[in-house]
């Protein structure tokens, strides 16, 4: 069986990269997934739909716009990881926790340790908490490979 994974949250460092390759070194059957990571092409997603000058209106046609994408993504997923940085609130990716939740899709969050108390009812609702992209890889190494 092939899993699908979602990877969503922080886009400004390489812990998606670091994932997808731990899980290729462990020959692991997973399809990742993931929102648009490039910032300006995320927020430049509704603009096909016409220039606004208003930041605003601009903002809402791009979030809905990437949301057609995360939300089928999201609901097609065996399982999402959600990726808090320490730079940005990442409000998307608690929301898509939050979605996770309400689908009944596990998640596991990797965040570091001085935001547990901002994030505990996101923790709260998910199977792992994990620290660094390499725990990530032996949850799911654990999880899909073990027999």
């Amino acid at each position: 069986m092939e899993w699908n994974v979602y990877l969503s949250g922080e886009i400004h460092t390489d812990w998606r990269e670091k994932i997808i390759a731990g899980c290729e070194e462990h020959n692991l059957p997973i399809n990742f997934s993931s929102a648009v990571t490039n910032h300006e092409a995320s927020d430049a997603a509704g603009d096909v739909l016409g220039k606004d000058e208003n930041n605003f209106w601009r903002d809402h046609k791009s979030a809905k716009v990437n949301a057609i994408r995360i939300k089928t993504m999201l609901e097609n997923s065996d399982l999402a990881v959600v990726r808090f940085g320490d730079k940005y609130k990442q409000w998307n990716a608690a929301f898509d926790a939050g979605f996770c939740a309400a689908l009944g899709t596990p998640y596991i969050t990797l965040h570091d340790e001085d935001i547990i108390h901002p994030l505990k009812e996101v923790d709260a609702a998910a199977m792992a908490w994990a620290t660094t992209p390499e725990q990530v890889v032996e949850v799911l190494k654990y999880t899909i490979a073990q027999k």
